[in-house]
């Protein structure tokens, strides 16, 4: 097939994409990159925020231009710490630029279908989207895999939570030095868990002081009772994340013992979060997939594979789902093409991300699992 026909193939091919977090956006640069019209449908509103950091391998010698794209967005090419906010940020203005991809928000997933010829998601204003493919990028608890993999639909609890703290450098009671030099992430106590704290520009262009986001996360496995008694936990399965405000006042006296220990900024910025009670506690959970296609539908990211932090593999084993899926469906996408394709993603893709979660399992061996 010469290049015209392909690409004249390729424009007719619809993929629609359930999810607009990071892992959805990658997805949609990587399939119109390929010339395939895409639509991504996600059920929160546009501007959510986020202030977790992320470990993002940036490395592009000898990778496709796919690959290239995504990590020259995500982090100008450079391996580094990144905010989430900044690289969701970037992504959806790609995404945004592009006429190839139609991005709607504050549209919610009620169903899911496939048949021979096409697959698609019912809206809860009774919108059908339809596309040769459909793509699960919709996070923790995915309803696509709930589709794609009914037998095993949820993550499992691993035994421990944690705590996140993140602000921005103008709240905390004395903010940095301007010529503050520390590392971007630091692990300052490998006491009774592992705990890190990070220091991230809000704008690469930027090194004023309050420009930075001061972040600190610590793993605590000594909280799933009161995580079963809040709801949070539903025997191995996590139902839902902890608001500073729920948590119990006691629990805050202890995790402020706790924090007064620590170096600074880290010791500030988790005391506020505390006594603020702005931090989050969220259970972490696992989740080795057993497969990640079902015909025309496909898994990517969080949806696919759920790994302990401990790994700081989630973000950069996503953006390899979207990479791979975008050289998949090269090969054409025309009738049963796209089924094959989708094939070829879990056979390049499903073994590596098992052995990806498998990895951070032994920690949590050790650590959390009950």
């Amino acid at each position: 097939m010469n290049n015209v026909m392909k690409n004249a193939e390729q424009q007719q091919a619809q993929a629609v994409i359930v999810g607009a977090s990071l892992s959805g956006l990658m997805t949609g640069i990587a399939l119109a990159q390929e010339g395939l019209h895409v639509t991504i449908v996600e059920k929160v509103e546009e501007n959510r925020r986020g202030g977790s950091g992320l470990r993002v391998n940036g490395e592009t010698f000898g990778q496709s231009k796919t690959e290239k794209l995504l990590k020259q967005l995500v982090s100008k090419g450079e391996s580094s710490v990144q905010l989430w906010s900044s690289i969701e940020s970037r992504l959806r203005a790609e995404v945004q630029s592009d006429s190839r991809i139609d991005l709607r928000y504050n549209m919610r997933v009620v169903a899911l279908e496939q048949d021979e010829d096409k697959a698609w998601a019912i809206t809860d204003n009774g919108q059908m989207i339809a596309g040769d493919i459909l793509i699960g990028a919709d996070g923790h608890n995915s309803q696509v895999r709930g589709y794609i993999a009914p037998h095993k639909p949820h993550a499992t609890y691993a035994g421990y939570m944690g705590w996140i703290a993140s602000m921005s450098e103008d709240d905390l009671p004395k903010p940095l030095p301007s010529h503050y030099e520390g590392p971007a992430v630091e692990m300052f106590d490998s006491y009774n868990g592992f705990k890190f704290g990070s220091i991230i520009e809000r704008d690469d262009s930027s090194s004023n002081a309050g420009s930075r986001r001061i972040g600190c996360t610590w793993y605590d496995n000594k909280r799933s009772d009161m995580l079963r008694a809040l709801g949070c936990v539903d025997g191995m399965v996590v139902r839902h994340s902890l608001n500073g405000s729920d948590v119990p006042q006691q629990t805050l006296s202890e995790l402020a013992e706790q924090a007064s220990y620590w170096p600074e900024p880290w010791r500030s910025a988790a005391l506020y979060a505390i006594q603020s009670q702005t931090l989050i506690g969220i259970p972490i959970k696992e989740y080795v997939p057993e497969r990640l296609v079902k015909g025309r539908m496909a898994l990517v990211g969080d949806a696919a594979h759920v790994p302990a932090p401990v790994t700081a593999s989630g973000f950069n084993e996503s953006l390899q789902d979207a990479v791979a899926l975008g050289k998949c469906v090269a090969q054409g996408m025309q009738g049963q093409k796209a089924v094959q394709a989708l094939a070829k993603y879990e056979s390049l893709r499903l073994e590596k991300v098992r052995q990806m979660v498998q990895s951070g399992q032994f920690y949590s061996a050790s650590f959390g699992r009950p």
